[in-house]
């Protein structure tokens, strides 16, 4: 019978097929010093650059983007020619060509469209009958000086009046009452009964800086017509006036030309601005025929507004 060779597993024969404990001790320090020893590799030069760039990565980002937008601006000057600088020949062809191609409004109609929604037209009817058979009825102006229906006008349109009645510019008709007179400025007081939502009070100017020649409209229903505008200049102040029958005189009024009519006293006579001066209150014609012929008398706003108890200045 064949034998199995059977393989030692002595010691002598693992430390034939390795090296001595020994020598693997004194090879194992001498390495490690040498490895110690050895300089380390040098950093390759791209990590470095990748380093700084890290660093400095904002700052980089914004220098660049400065100076980017500072190249277009450069290079939009370069193709924008140079602004030339105006010239009073220029100035003068512009107003001209504005003058010529834009509607200029007139001074009279900034003025209507500032006072029109003050004015109100003033009936004042009697109980006596005429020969027609209709009532006696005085027609006149007034004007809307604060917004709670208070409405001045003149003395002689109401005067002896039975009922008043008054209508807005929007086409309202509403009952008034008389709250005040001041004859010696034939000025009266209304108070309104009904009120449009928005009703607007005039604008009242003091009359101490106005002077001839200054622009002026007279705005009221002459003849029962309106509301009507007519425009002019005041023509003079401090004026006095007395009526053909002498039954009244009235003192320091503002006279003007501004084209009124009977309708129009109680109305008011404004700026250009669009600013109440006066009441207007008469006219002077020395022939029977009662038309205006250039010449009409306003009271002073001052002497209005102290009529109604308010200094509005």
């Amino acid at each position: 019978m064949k034998k199995v060779t059977l393989y030692s597993r002595s010691d002598r024969a693992r430390a034939g097929s390795a090296a001595p404990a020994s020598t693997l001790r004194r090879v194992a320090p001498r390495q490690a010093a040498a490895a110690q020893d050895a300089p380390a590799p040098p950093a390759p030069v791209r990590d470095a650059w990748r380093a700084r760039l890290a660093r400095y990565e904002r700052p980089l980002l914004l220098a660049c983007g400065a100076l980017f937008a500072l190249v277009l601006v450069a290079v939009h000057g370069s193709f924008t020619p140079a602004q030339q600088p105006l010239t009073q020949k220029d100035i003068d062809a512009a107003v001209l060509y504005t003058l010529d191609n834009v509607p200029m409004q007139s001074h009279a109609a900034k003025a209507y469209a500032a006072v029109q929604r003050s004015v109100v037209r003033v009936r004042g009817r009697t109980s006596d009958q005429r020969e027609d058979g209709y009532q006696s009825e005085g027609v006149g102006s007034g004007v809307v000086i604060v917004d709670t229906g208070i409405i001045l006008t003149n003395l002689h349109v109401v005067n002896g009046a039975d009922q008043v009645q008054v209508e807005f510019f929007d086409g309202l008709e509403s009952e008034a009452t008389v709250v005040g007179v001041r004859p010696e400025h034939d000025l009266a007081v209304l108070q309104a009964k009904k009120l449009p939502d928005d009703l607007q009070a005039a604008t009242l100017r003091s009359t101490s800086d106005l002077q001839p020649g200054d622009e002026v409209i007279a705005v009221g229903f002459p003849f029962g017509i309106g509301p009507s505008v007519s425009s002019g200049v005041i023509s003079g102040l401090r004026r006095e006036y007395r009526s053909p029958q002498g039954k009244r005189q009235l003192t320091n009024l503002i006279q003007f030309d501004a084209a009124a009519n009977p309708g129009n006293s109680g109305g008011p006579l404004v700026t250009s601005d669009g600013e109440v001066v006066g009441i207007v209150t008469a006219i002077l014609n020395p022939t029977e025929e009662h038309v205006f012929i250039g010449i009409g008398f306003a009271v002073p706003i001052e002497s209005a507004a102290a009529a109604v108890g308010i200094s509005p200045f």
